[in-house]
């Protein structure tokens, strides 16, 4: 689905501040964040009437962009983790610092746009369905198109099934089922949501001790998702709710690092589902398929760079 967002007009700094909204605060990670943190914070005040206090955990920038926020928004708050410890867990560390009577937890990438209304979109969806956990937002690419962030719990089938062959046929049965690429934008639960922004209900968050901080980055989302639906929370998908994802920061550009990531992640998905001495034929089988397939997709985005750097053009990587 392909259109093209509207331009929006952000309001102007006022110089008297707000006080902060004690029904919800935002949480971003930023690591060399830049540029796309001032869009963020921007772009944040069109997001709902409500004013909410932000925190930045700060994963070990060097830019200056989140000293910078904090000293020019009144509302934002600077959390250094001490170095760069992932996105959940810097995530976890933000939440632990908010006020215990916020209710709700907006988590988000600091490449997220915000586009109007989107925040208290969401929170009408929270009051509409009381045992939602977590609910996520129609998220666009900066073309314009959807991006499919409401996907289904991966089994073992059907996550290896995708993995194996989502980036060689991508209709094939289990990467559209992985993706609910069958299912029309709709207010709907899910299996997931994706991490790129997400409300949570902070009793449910912290239910579940918030993200898993074993994943560096990758499948935290997944993870975070499946918890939450295991200890009888929903995940609900508001697509009335929309943000556009400016992808700051894209695998394509350090395949080396993020692709070998994003297989050790899925493994530990799946082995922490599949435990006990029986099925370790299985985990072993798992990990040796999956660190194939990370070299192979390594190799395939190396050449992709070198075709890019050949043709003049930015290649991102394509998350899975």
């Amino acid at each position: 689905m392909r259109q093209s967002p509207r331009p929006v007009r952000y309001p102007e700094p006022v110089s008297a501040p707000t006080p902060a909204s004690p029904e919800f605060a935002v949480v971003t990670v930023t690591y060399w964040s830049g540029d796309y943190l001032t869009t963020f914070l921007r772009s944040l005040d069109v997001a709902s009437e409500q004013r909410p206090s932000v925190i930045i955990a700060d994963n070990g920038s060097g830019d200056g962009a989140p000293e910078a926020a904090e000293r020019d928004h009144e509302r934002v708050r600077l959390v250094r983790t001490g170095g760069n410890i992932g996105y959940g867990g810097a995530i976890n560390r933000a939440v632990a610092d908010l006020d215990p009577d916020v209710e709700y937890v907006v988590i988000a990438n600091p490449d997220i746009e915000w586009l109007p209304g989107a925040i208290d979109e969401l929170l009408d969806a929270a009051r509409r369905w009381p045992d939602a956990g977590a609910l996520g937002p129609l998220i666009r690419e900066p073309d314009g198109t959807v991006y499919p962030s409401a996907r289904r719990v991966p089994d073992l089938i059907s996550g290896t099934g995708h993995a194996i062959l989502g980036t060689v046929w991508k209709s094939n049965p289990w990467t559209a089922a992985y993706r609910d690429d069958d299912a029309e934008p709709s207010e709907r639960t899910t299996g997931w949501l994706s991490g790129s922004c997400l409300l949570v209900r902070r009793k449910a968050f912290d239910a579940i001790s918030g993200f898993d901080p074993r994943y560096f980055m990758y499948m935290e989302d997944v993870d975070l998702g499946d918890r939450l639906g295991r200890a009888g929370w929903h995940n609900v998908y508001v697509p009335s709710a929309e943000v556009i994802h400016t992808k700051g920061h894209t695998a394509g550009r350090n395949p080396e690092k993020m692709l070998p990531a994003h297989h050790r992640s899925a493994y530990r998905f799946q082995a922490d589902r599949n435990p006990g001495v029986l099925r370790a034929p299985l985990r072993l089988a798992l990990r040796a398929g999956l660190a194939v397939r990370s070299r192979l997709a390594v190799r395939a985005a190396r050449r992709g760079l070198r075709d890019d750097a050949r043709t003049g053009t930015d290649g991102q990587a394509q998350n899975s």
